[in-house]
């Protein structure tokens, strides 16, 4: 690859990026918060996509640079994943009966 042809594709996937950052934040900010919980469980299986994904970019060891970020990857989106189930499963607890959180 040319490296002119190489600065258009990297300004293609910035600008892709920037983008869905946009509309993630957009949707996530409108979100009611009666349906925190339900988001936050649909937001972990994303989450554990992109772990798939950080896992191969990290595998493939190319490069230490994309090792290297595909191990930050991993972790963030383990750290997401943890966090998420652990929120949901708090926020679930506080809808149950007393009797039952004992049990």
């Amino acid at each position: 690859m040319d490296p002119a042809h190489q600065g258009s594709s990297i300004v293609l996937l910035l600008y892709i990026f920037m983008l869905a950052a946009f509309i993630g934040f957009e949707v996530i900010r409108r979100v009611s918060p009666l349906l925190h919980t339900p988001l936050m469980s649909l937001t972990n299986a994303i989450s554990a996509i992109a772990v798939v994904g950080a896992i191969g970019l990290a595998g493939k060891a190319e490069t230490t640079f994309s090792t290297i970020l595909g191990t930050v990857a991993v972790t963030a989106s383990m750290i997401n994943i943890v966090g998420g189930y652990l929120i949901t499963y708090r926020m679930l607890r506080m809808f149950k009966k007393k009797e039952q959180i004992k049990k």
